[in-house]
């Protein structure tokens, strides 16, 4: 006779195989505040284990494996629980959940309504087939509801329903029912991008029309919502898409074998199969499809695999691996739309990192071509994008990557934008297509280079980066250092920040953005001195740790030195030799750094001069020495 646990284990492993076998169906519940979407989960949750549960009888002796509960589920007890969850802050991140029915398996997303937490809703959203959009049948359309149906249709979400809730609370009026769904089909007509929208008047509290239909509603003939999420038919365009497989790392354990293993984000291949790898472009023709479980005929999208190759060719995680005859373009310039998920602005101009499949790069975001007004859709000017806000901007990579546009291919035209300091994923956005200067602009050869131009200096290039409060003695300090160099016989030149304001900056102002698109030009400028050989001085205020670091990445290692001149906010104030300081406490100037702009303080300055010690021409010959120290300019 078999012992109980034996026939456990079989049904637990009959229950899996069971369920390996059923379609799934991934799908997102968005909406405003307390349109009920977690009593909407609960009833799915509860009802979804009540279908099943002579079915799963013989498996509640071992609800622990099987991550169900042995008794009876209470309705209003798993609602309390999710609510509570909300309560705690669990939610903040996306929360997904499992459950299954006899015709399909499924997970949905479950993320807060609040307009603070819509960059919890566009993660979701991310990876569903289809989107719940859940109305208080009592409020109707609200900010919210649009502003989630416009990341569904931008993300490339099909599907939708419509539900609207809480009927029970308008006495189950089709009139009320009619009207809601009439002016949000007319939204989503102008929205584009929502294929199919099913709309379903519910109460999730009462169950109605959610796993049975409610007598309450006589007047409604559609399906329940469990009834079309079990049969909707979600096109499952990935594997008929053209092959992609991002490599995510090299396998070569011995010398007798090289894999390439990677997650296929879309397309068929096979042994055989010719595959071009981007961006070097290489060629060659699959010898193998390996896997813990051996070997494959071929591999669809959805499954991680390792590819071998009938050629040695260079290949690194990040490339991607791609159909011969169909592969992805390759560039370094974009336009896309971003979904701002920061508190601190998205500032034109600022480095950021960002992350498209397993590729990682050095990004910069131009000045947004406009804001997107997810209430009218109507396009606006914009200098930058804050929490939430919707902007189609231009990208620039140090790089070319391989990519799709995202209309073509969501896990190839995708990605994610990375703060370089706090290391935090401040956007999302979507690739609509490369820029035709990507491609038509390339860097011109030059027969003499820049180490030929420092050398019959006789000098090293470098930067010297000043940085401090304004009235801190930047300019002055740079000033001594340059005439000091002179006397010398170096070769130098100043880049002042009041200097270049009256040129090259003087279309830009004082708000953060502007100062971001300041330090950016200036830096591009120092990197082309140090191109000429030339010990470059640039005194700036520069406030941002990210820009003073964006300007290090430019240059040359040991090419980049910042000199702090430490100077405290009293003292400053108290110097104010052009009157700025009592101008901005009176209010006559804004974005004033030290009273209402802040400023970031260097982390690890090469130089710190404490003027309250140091005097001008002292500090100036303690950077000199450091010069020579360095190596940048001869010993006397």
């Amino acid at each position: 006779m078999a012992h109980k646990s034996d026939l456990i284990a079989s049904d637990i492993e009959a229950y899996l195989k069971s369920q390996e076998e059923k379609s799934l169906l991934r799908f997102i519940t968005c909406g405003s505040v307390d349109d009920g979407k977690s009593t909407l989960i609960g009833r799915l949750l509860y009802e979804s284990k009540l279908i099943f549960e002579d079915q799963l009888s013989a498996l509640e002796a071992d609800s622990k494996k099987m991550g169900t509960q042995g008794d009876r589920i209470d309705f209003a007890l798993l609602v309390d629980g999710l609510a509570s969850e909300r309560e705690q802050g669990i939610t903040i991140d996306v929360a997904y959940r499992f459950f299954s029915t006899e015709k399909r398996k499924f997970i949905v997303a479950d993320t807060p309504g609040h307009e603070q937490y819509t960059r919890n809703m566009a993660t979701g959203a991310s990876t569903a087939d289809l989107a719940i959009i859940l109305i208080d049948a009592r409020k109707g359309i609200l900010t919210q509801t649009r502003r989630h149906s416009f990341i569904v249709s931008r993300l490339g979400i099909e599907n939708v329903v419509l539900a609207v809730n809480k009927m029970d609370l308008v006495g189950y009026s089709q009139q009320v029912f009619s009207d809601i769904e009439i002016a949000y089909r007319a939204f989503a007509r102008e929205l584009g991008g929502i294929e199919h929208i099913t709309a379903i008047p519910i109460s999730a509290l009462e169950g109605d029309n959610v796993v049975e239909h409610g007598e309450a509603m006589g007047w409604y003939t559609g399906p329940t919502l469990l009834e079309h999420l079990e049969t909707v038919g979600v096109r499952d365009a990935a594997q008929s898409k053209p092959f992609r497989m991002p490599v995510q790392w090299v396998n070569r354990p011995n010398l007798d074998f090289r894999g390439f293993s990677g997650f296929v984000t879309s397309g068929v291949i096979r042994p055989g199969d010719r595959i071009k790898v981007l961006p070097s472009a290489k060629e060659s023709t699959i010898k193998r499809i390996v896997t813990m479980d051996g070997d494959l005929d071929e591999a669809v999208a959805g499954q991680s695999v390792t590819l071998t190759l009938e050629d040695e060719i260079d290949i690194s995680r990040g490339d991607m691996i791609c159909a011969a005859g169909d592969p992805t373009e390759v560039a370094t310039q974009f336009e896309t739309t971003i979904l701002w998920m920061a508190d601190e602005p998205m500032f034109p101009g600022r480095p950021y990192i960002l992350k498209i499949g397993t590729t990682t790069v050095n990004a910069t975001i131009t000045r947004p071509k406009y804001r997107i007004d997810v209430n009218t859709l109507a396009h606006e000017a914009a200098h930058e994008l804050d929490l939430n806000e919707v902007g189609v901007c231009n990208i620039s990579v140090d790089r070319a990557i391989p990519f799709d546009a995202y209309n073509d291919n969501r896990d190839t035209g995708g990605f994610i934008l990375i703060d370089k300091i706090t290391n935090s994923t401040v956007g999302m956005g979507m690739i609509h297509f490369a820029l035709r200067r990507s491609s038509n602009v390339h860097w011109q050869a030059l027969d003499v280079d820049r180490t030929t131009r420092a050398a019959i200096k006789g000098q090293k290039p470098i930067v010297l980066w000043f940085t401090g409060l304004s009235g801190s003695g930047k300019s002055t300090i740079a000033n001594i250092v340059d005439r000091k160099l002179i006397a010398r016989g170096a070769h130098t030149t100043i880049l002042d920040g009041d200097n270049v304001r009256h040129g090259l900056n003087k279309d830009l102002g004082f708000t953060d953005a502007d100062r971001v698109e300041n330090i950016r030009r200036v830096a591009e400028v120092a990197k082309l001195m140090t191109d000429a050989g030339l010990i470059t001085l640039v005194s700036f205020i520069s406030p941002f740790r990210a820009e003073r670091r964006m300007a290090r990445e430019l240059m040359g290692e040991n090419e980049f030195k910042v000199v702090h001149v430490d100077t405290p906010l009293e003292v400053a104030e108290q110097r104010d030799v052009k009157g700025l300081y009592k101008k901005a406490r009176d209010g006559k100037i804004k974005n004033f750094t030290g009273i209402d702009s802040p400023y970031e303080r260097p982390e690890n300055a090469a130089i710190t001069i404490d003027t309250t010690k140091t005097s001008p021409e002292e500090a100036a010959d303690v950077i000199i020495s450091h010069l020579e120290d360095w190596g940048v300019i001869a010993r006397e």
